[in-house]
């Protein structure tokens, strides 16, 4: 069992030398370890000028050594969402990029630290803002929001207070990203100040999870869209062995928590909150939430005002949900107001509109959005199931699509129905688990005087297949040839190279070609299957686009220099 809580300010100092902190790559680091590294870390980090730092590690272990290196050397600490390339360009001016960056320092983490520095470690000041953690940018720009540790403490003392006895010594495991709120706190800061061992490493998939369970007691910590992928094929008995099941960043199914409930005999323990306020409140097979001790809410004049312990906000700060307060003190959640959107003057509700999507029986998950260009239209992005599957096949897009709008005009007003529709295999995800909006708005707010239409997307780890329509007024049919129209070769690379760094992390144009072939033409209208398949190891990028006529052009595109 932990001992008593040790201050985030204090870890490396009060520190319980012989207790495993972290597994990483293979093996455990002790709280000593731990403590050397970070000193290692701090003496290069004082002898830089930088004052703001960038930091993105894909481990858990290796933030935390540098995380903690960067407050102890007095630094400001930048934690963004991701490393993708726009990410560090818009970063970059301001900072400097710290840990798994494409450009950036290579990062080590000093671990056997050998070589220790002889610094005594002064207490962290748990006021200073050192922290900018972002939004997950789900509703458009991401934005920066600054913390002290002490905001942190006060979340962990509650969490350990609500929890601690049920989690004993169990060891943390994830499959969310600590650079989001969430897994930082849940991941990172609540073993370390509880005296907890969590595994550095993100568990893409629940086999491989609960394969790193044995020999000791462990929790896993979720998010919805992960919850909610499991199946009858999922390791149900190694899922039962867990002491809890924690799940945040959006609402988990009610279908999803009785599967795991039937299935795993677990209880999910959702928790209500965001990057601005912390945790709120939290619930387990229920539809009610509670809040957490020291948190209150007030509605003064119509709207939901959360005062919190972690939060500097004296009047409270307002919440963008709609809420019903019940007799009892808890609450139940209707939706984030700022998904009530205006098409052509009339409102709607786009979580309205997902859940009659979802009561098609061809459905398994919907997700509207709004596309602004020269006028605001609905986009819906859905996940068929095997009827739905099925159908399209047998029908087409056009007469499933046709049908859906039928469902949807006994609850809507045409001019709010979607105008954009796009099949997806599963939502594409950010790292903190929440769908990737950014890419969605990407892959249907196109230019089709230059781009194709994206009817339908499958996509696999380093793998995408994309269902395209090349459009009649594309820019490109007009001069080639007058009277034949056809796709030149070189717009159908330029495309292979826009859907691929859509989706794979390339931050650089191609530096060669290899044995590209173009069998056949493409012509307006046709409807193409672009395959795209990266191969990490070699920057390789195959490509192949066909059609019911097979193959039109394929090869691959290499880039240099990755690593």
């Amino acid at each position: 069992m932990p001992d008593k809580l040790l201050p985030l300010s204090h870890c490396l100092i009060a520190q319980r030398p012989d207790t495993p902190v972290a597994y990483h790559a293979g093996r455990y680091y002790s709280a000593k370890q731990f403590a050397n590294a970070v000193k290692c870390r701090v003496d290069k980090l004082l002898a830089q000028p930088y004052r703001h730092y960038a930091l993105y590690t894909e481990d858990a272990y290796p933030f935390a050594v540098l995380l903690f290196a960067l407050l102890h050397a007095g630094k400001q600490i930048w934690i963004p969402g991701n490393n993708r390339p726009g990410t560090a360009e818009q970063l970059s001016p301001d900072c400097q990029l710290l840990g798994d960056w494409q450009n950036g320092d290579c990062f080590d983490d000093c671990p056997d630290a050998s070589a220790a520095s002889n610094r005594s470690l002064s207490p962290l000041n748990p006021l200073d803002k050192q922290l900018v953690i972002f939004t997950s940018g789900s509703t458009g720009q991401a934005k920066p929001i600054a913390k002290c540790l002490n905001q942190f403490q006060l979340e962990i003392a509650a969490l350990e207070k609500q929890w601690g006895e049920q989690l004993g010594d169990a060891t943390a495991l994830a499959t969310v990203s600590h650079q989001h709120i969430y897994g930082l706190l849940f991941r990172v800061l609540w073993p370390l100040a509880a005296g907890r061992c969590f595994h550095s490493q993100a568990y893409i998939n629940p086999e491989t999870l609960v394969n790193a369970i044995q020999p000791g007691s462990a929790y896993w910590i979720a998010s919805p869209a992960h919850l909610k992928r499991l199946d009858q094929r999922s390791p149900w008995e190694g899922i039962r062995d867990l002491k809890a099941i924690f799940s945040s960043g959006g609402a988990l199914p009610e279908s999803a928590a009785q599967q795991l409930f039937s299935g795993g005999g677990q209880a999910v323990i959702e928790v209500y909150g965001s990057s601005e306020t912390g945790g709120i409140a939290w619930r387990r097979q229920d539809q009610a939430w509670t809040l957490f001790a020291g948190i209150a809410l007030s509605n003064p004049d119509g709207n939901w005002l959360l005062h919190s312990p972690y939060l500097a906000a004296e009047r409270g700060c307002r919440l963008d949900d709609q809420i019903t307060r019940l007799d009892d003190g808890r609450f139940i959640l209707h939706g984030r107001l700022d998904r009530i959107v205006k098409i052509e003057e009339k409102r709607l509700s786009l979580a309205e509109l997902e859940q009659r999507l979802t009561t098609a029986p061809w459905i398994d998950e919907a997700h509207a959005l709004v596309i602004s260009n020269h006028r605001d239209v609905v986009a819906a992005v859905m996940v068929l199931n095997q009827q739905g599957l099925e159908q399209l096949a047998s029908q087409g897009r056009n007469r499933l699509i046709r049908q859906l709008r039928k469902t949807l005009g006994q609850w809507f007003e045409a001019v709010v129905l979607p105008r954009k529709w796009l099949f997806v295999n599963t939502m594409p995800l950010t790292g903190q688990g929440k769908i990737d909006q950014q890419l969605l708005k990407k892959l249907l707010d196109f230019d089709n005087r230059k781009l194709p239409q994206t009817l339908n997307l499958d996509m696999a780890s380093e793998s995408v297949r994309l269902g395209l329509k090349a459009p009649e007024d594309l820019l490109y049919f007009a001069d080639h040839f007058a009277g034949y129209p056809i796709l030149p070769g070189v717009v159908q690379l330029a495309w292979v190279e826009h859907f691929g760094k859509l989706f794979f992390v390339i931050d650089k144009p191609f530096s060669q070609l290899e044995v590209v072939k173009f069998t056949q033409v493409v012509k307006p209208g046709d409807q193409l299957t672009l395959t795209l398949d990266w191969k990490t190891a070699s920057g390789k990028l195959y490509f192949n686009f066909s059609s019911e006529r097979g193959t039109h052009s394929s090869g691959r595109m290499v880039y240099e220099g990755k690593r």
